[in-house]
């Protein structure tokens, strides 16, 4: 039998859409817990008329910037769409900026995109996610990515990314997986927001690990999404 929350109960995309945007102001984005960020997604493939699907990215790009955040995926706003946004203007120092390869990024849709690892070396910094406000963790993540995807008018995408870039990539594209940036996180480092601001804002994590004592996972080598 079919529960409220089985996706044969649920209503067609687009209808289910066009309800998430006859509101006003940014989307409501789903936090940790709810089943839609655990499911997957299912691949674009014309499911939005062109209007249709412009005026979600629209509000897509809103619902980032009132956040504010560097990214958002589709199943963020409730939606099992493999499809998400990412910008980052890096307002960042230079000294944040050499050591994490904090680059500024132009606004880009990213339509069922894949990553694969580029060379074997890892990065691992602090990183936070809008599905779980209020806490940040230490994440060792591909240093450089090669992304394949599709833009929002279906032009391909195949594109190398490094740096922090590099990781808003990996983490946009987990969320159409079903992962969230704490399942790859060394939870002994898992610290509040107001721990970060008061403790932890040097460049790199590497304060944090001596004291809360973790290791900082680099060189591993792990699977591609």
């Amino acid at each position: 039998m079919a529960t409220p929350h089985d996706p044969a109960e649920r209503a067609p995309l687009a209808e289910r859409v066009e309800q998430l945007l006859a509101g006003d102001g940014p989307l409501p984005i789903v936090a940790a817990g709810d089943p839609v960020l655990r499911r997957g997604t299912e691949p674009f493939d014309g499911q939005l008329e062109p209007a249709l699907l412009a005026r979600f990215i629209e509000a897509l790009r809103r619902t980032m910037h009132a956040a504010p955040g560097v990214g958002l995926a589709a199943p963020q706003v409730g939606l099992e769409l493999r499809l998400a946004v990412i910008e980052d203007p890096a307002p960042v120092p230079d000294e944040v900026r050499l050591a994490r390869g904090r680059v500024p990024q132009p606004f880009r849709v990213l339509v069922n995109p894949s990553y694969e690892p580029v060379g074997t070396a890892r990065a691992a910094f602090f990183e936070g996610c809008l599905s779980v406000p209020g806490w940040q963790a230490v994440v060792a993540r591909h240093a450089e990515v090669r992304l394949r995807a599709q833009d929002e008018h279906g032009r391909t995408v195949d594109e190398t990314f490094s740096g922090w870039p590099a990781r808003i990539v990996q983490h946009e594209t987990d969320h159409l997986d079903g992962t969230l940036y704490l399942d790859r996180a060394e939870l002994r480092s898992l610290s509040s927001n107001q721990s970060m601001l008061e403790r932890w804002t040097q460049p790199t994590p590497e304060a944090a690990a001596a004291a809360l004592g973790f290791p900082l996972p680099t060189g591993r080598e792990g699977e591609g999404r």
